[in-house]
């Protein structure tokens, strides 16, 4: 393929900070995808996280009945909790499979071919789900969800680096947190569908797990105008011409845009390597405090004890006096301010740096959880405490939301390069998944073992992540990955703090 020649000089701060400031850039087409996208992949994998609670005894009741009619056998309490928990952790251990996959297939196959492939999956998972109950089949339920779970690692892997790599600098990070916020809008779109006066229900909650295939269809029938990205095609695929003619629809087809972001990759193409694999990236010493620096957020992301939290906050407003039912409605609110609290992460990655609000997020979510065990604790000591503890709850939802959801998705691809770029979110996509499979394994066990005090690992995984954050997380905003992977380079000798960044 025939390559143009271009004198790459560095842009001079003038040309920089009007880069940055090229908001108007985003056209009708970059928000058509980051929508249809968000809302094809993202909310499916949060829907399927929030829509197992509710009609979760309707399930066991079936697959009970379901091995007695087909095997003649009577499951006992035990079997049934057995049987119930590999069902539940079955989808956790697909996230991981799809998480260590993401990397070899988003750069063998492509970031947009790889969220065709996450579509793909999502309606095959569908089918089974929606067929296993007419099969009378445990065994499909038990295929679909891992399915699911393997398209939704393979999501969380891909999409945030596909539309970082789509965006204008100046909007990589309101676009990096669509992710985050699909995938908690999911778990309350789930939620609500799952509730007993939609598809709660004994008769339909086989409905309920494949309803999201709805929006799958919708949202995919978009892709035909997908584009791939131009990092991939460029520094990945080498096919330059591409990857300039791709630049031209989503810039509006300004020259002289496009042409200063061809320089910034052709830059970039000059310090990189071949494309690395996982096993390559885990070697490199060069590499050990990225891989650090995005397990430890997306993995203490889950062991922050969010998920925890939500469970709960059922308890916590029956204390406070609710109802059961008002109860599950006030955590269906809790759930809905964690989402709402995630619509404004946008603006906040617009305008404010990650390194702060990353350490305000994680001190501020650790205070809470810690305010909040000893408030649990003594709970029937005072009935105001009730309340307290209500505020704590969504106090944490707030804090939470702000830095430690949204930014461990998308910090990986601004920590690295293009050649290490996918190995690493696929590596921090595991740590998340495997965060919260220990955390749904262990949680209920340590629960019953240790009261209220069960949210001090919680807690302890909060400050420990400020420790790591406020001596090695380099400020990204605004800068490309080749001014940032110098910072880090030295593994734990790095100094990458700036002060009052």
């Amino acid at each position: 393929m025939s390559e143009q020649k271009a004198s790459f000089l560095p842009p001079s701060p003038q040309s920089e900070q009007s880069r940055f400031n090229e908001v108007e850039k985003m056209g009708f087409l970059l928000m058509v995808v980051a929508l249809s996208t968000t809302f094809g992949t993202a909310v499916p994998v949060g829907y399927t996280i929030g829509v197992v609670n509710a009609p979760a005894e309707y399930m066991r009741s079936w697959c009970n009945a379901s091995f007695l009619e087909r095997y003649g056998v009577t499951l006992t309490d035990n079997s049934l909790d057995i049987l119930w928990a590999s069902i539940v952790s079955v989808f956790l251990i697909g996230g991981c499979a799809g998480s260590l996959g993401g990397a070899w297939i988003a750069d063998n196959l492509g970031r947009k071919k790889s969220l065709l492939v996450c579509g793909a999956l999502f309606v095959l998972a569908a089918i089974f789900f929606i067929f296993c109950r007419a099969a009378n089949s445990v065994e499909m339920l038990i295929i679909g969800r891992l399915i699911v779970g393997f398209a939704s690692g393979l999501t969380t892997a891909t999409l945030p680096m596909y539309l970082l790599e789509l965006a204008p600098l100046a909007l990589r990070g309101t676009l990096g947190v669509f992710c985050s916020i699909g995938v908690t809008g999911g778990v309350v779109v789930g939620q609500v569908f799952s509730l007993q006066e939609i598809f709660g229900t004994d008769e339909l909650w086989h409905w309920a797990l494949s309803f999201y295939v709805v929006l799958v269809i919708i949202c995919f029938l978009a892709a035909p105008w997908w584009p791939e990205s131009p990092k991939y095609l460029y520094l990945t695929a080498n096919r330059k011409d591409e990857a300039k003619n791709v630049l031209l629809r989503l810039r509006g087809n300004d020259p002289s845009f496009v042409q200063c972001e061809l320089e910034e990759m052709n830059q970039e193409l000059v310090e990189k390597s071949d494309t690395r694999s996982v096993k390559s990236v885990i070697c490199d010493p060069a590499l050990l405090l990225p891989i650090v620096l995005v397990c430890a957020l997306q993995g203490g992301q889950q062991l922050s004890g969010i998920n925890a939290v939500f469970y709960y906050s059922v308890s916590i407003f029956e204390s406070a006096g609710l109802s059961s039912t008002n109860a599950k409605w006030a955590n269906l609110g809790a759930g809905c301010l964690n989402l709402a609290t995630a619509f404004f992460t946008p603006l906040l990655m617009k305008h404010f740096n990650r390194r702060p609000i990353s350490l305000i997020s994680c001190l501020g979510s650790g205070i809470f959880l810690f305010i909040l065990t000893f408030v649990v604790n003594y709970i029937d000591y005072a009935s105001w405490l009730a309340y307290a503890c209500i505020a704590c709850v969504l106090l944490y939802i707030l804090c939470y939301q702000v830095g430690l959801g949204p930014i461990p998705y998308f910090i990986g691809s601004e920590l690295c390069d293009v050649s290490a770029r996918a190995a690493i979110m696929s590596l921090g996509s595991l740590a998340s998944w495997a965060g919260n499979f220990v955390v749904g394994i262990s949680f209920p066990i340590l629960q019953s073992l240790w009261g209220a005090w069960v949210f001090l690992p919680f807690v302890v995984v909060c400050f420990l992540l400020v420790l790591l954050l406020f001596f090695y997380l380099p400020e990204t905003r605004g800068k490309q990955a080749p001014e940032v992977v110098p910072l880090i380079s030295r593994g734990f000798k790095s100094t990458p703090r700036v002060p009052f960044q």
